[in-house]
């Protein structure tokens, strides 16, 4: 069971809710003028060790401040799941068979989608991730990024809109979605041998992946990074390959540490390759100088030899970049997340779908500083007491 907050009379709660479970509920008019949920996640009670917001917390703020948490970081990025459904199936993310897939009724609109990234942008987002799931699976993607990309801050500039995917329609795609404003792209790549690839993700299509690479290294988008999880016994032996393919596409590796992220909850440290262990890998075949400056970016980066390439690492488990996080989540069916590990969320469906006196933009507004306001300073995976979120990272967003 997830926890979803609730928005109503001023506050915020915590409340239990299956993920893709949606009870049916009479159909009225949203201020969006699409269908609404009202009652659609129960106030039934508090879940335990979660309390309340109290009232009139974002009063004090307002729509065009900051969003500042109380552990001072300032938020400055939007990651936006777009679908929960993948043509991929891989081992680390979601089951082959067997997936509840969210509900239909509650997957975001297009409408929806840019007043919540308009809001954000005038609260100080300046960079929002299109993720999934697989992004390009929407149908509407291009008109979503479009939208999103003629947004502007409250000091009048521009706002930066960016994707992860896992490349497969990239080659028919590309075009139109830079004509509509795309900034740069993340592919997901973990292998580079084709038996393997089908046996990592279950679908036979290494071929599409780096037809998707390719179209994308020849784009005019800079940085194009491809993604790869780093797996004991699965592709550890691959990591100087993968280096070496980045370089020869002039695109950027970045490592990540396997995460506890499954649909299966299978997650085993042991299986996990450290930042370390990649490192110390790459060291035997390039000289590796740490790039400074990282600030909130979630890769370590160093060159290789001194440059111009660079190889990331983004060592989630066992180098925590919890203090500089500057990113909140917002998934397909509308829930805000402060943390990727989060078992917190808050659920944005009643405040957009739900007829209201009170101004669509505040309310918005009031569950982003929710959101941010219950952000915790890490977390927490190293310790002994850490809870796996409900959710598989497909129903989260990359």
């Amino acid at each position: 069971m997830a926890s979803r907050g609730v928005s109503g009379a001023g506050r915020v709660t915590a409340v239990p809710v299956t993920i893709g479970r949606r009870m049916p509920v009479p159909v009225v008019s949203g201020p969006l003028g699409v269908p609404a949920a009202p009652g659609a996640v129960g106030v039934a009670g508090v879940a335990p060790g979660v309390a309340p917001v109290a009232a009139g917390v974002a009063e004090a703020a307002g729509v065009g401040l900051p969003l500042v948490d109380s552990h001072g970081r300032v938020h400055r990025d939007l990651r936006i799941s777009l679908t929960d459904r993948c043509s991929l199936r891989c081992t680390y993310c979601m089951p082959e068979q067997g997936n509840e897939w969210l509900a239909k009724s509650s997957i975001l609109t297009v409408d929806e989608i840019v007043r919540v990234a308009q809001v954000a942008a005038a609260d100080g987002i300046t960079t929002f991730r299109l993720t999934g799931g697989e992004p390009l699976l929407r149908t509407d993607i291009v008109e979503v990024v479009a939208r999103l990309a003629g947004l502007t801050g409250p000091d009048g500039g521009g706002v930066e809109v960016a994707m992860t995917t896992n490349g497969i329609r990239l080659p028919q795609l590309l075009p139109g979605l830079i004509a509509a404003g795309l900034s740069r792209v993340n592919i997901s790549l973990d292998t580079l041998d084709r038996d393997r690839f089908a046996a990592l993700t279950r679908r036979d299509r290494l071929e599409d992946v780096l037809a998707g690479i390719a179209a994308a290294a020849a784009s005019g988008l800079r940085p194009v990074k491809l993604n790869a999880v780093a797996m004991r016994g699965v592709n550890d032996d691959e990591l100087v390959q993968l280096v070496q393919f980045a370089i020869d596409q002039d695109v950027q590796l970045r490592f990540i540490e396997q995460m506890p992220l499954d649909a299966g909850h299978t997650w085993d440290r042991a299986r996990m390759v450290t930042q370390h262990e990649i490192l110390d890998t790459l060291s035997r075949r390039w000289t590796l100088t740490e790039v400074p400056g990282r600030g909130g970016a979630p890769a370590a980066r160093w060159l290789l030899d001194g440059g111009p390439h660079t190889v990331g690492v983004i060592a989630s488990v066992t180098a925590p970049f919890c203090g500089d996080c500057d990113r909140l989540r917002l998934t397909a069916d509308g829930q805000l997340r402060n943390c990727l590990f989060s078992t917190t969320e808050y659920d944005l469906l009643p405040t957009l779908r739900t007829p209201t006196d009170t101004s669509l933009d505040a309310g918005i507004d009031r569950m982003l500083r929710a959101c941010v306001k219950g952000k915790l300073p890490g977390h927490a995976i190293n310790d002994p007491a850490f809870l796996q979120p409900a959710r598989g990272m497909n129903a989260i967003g990359g």
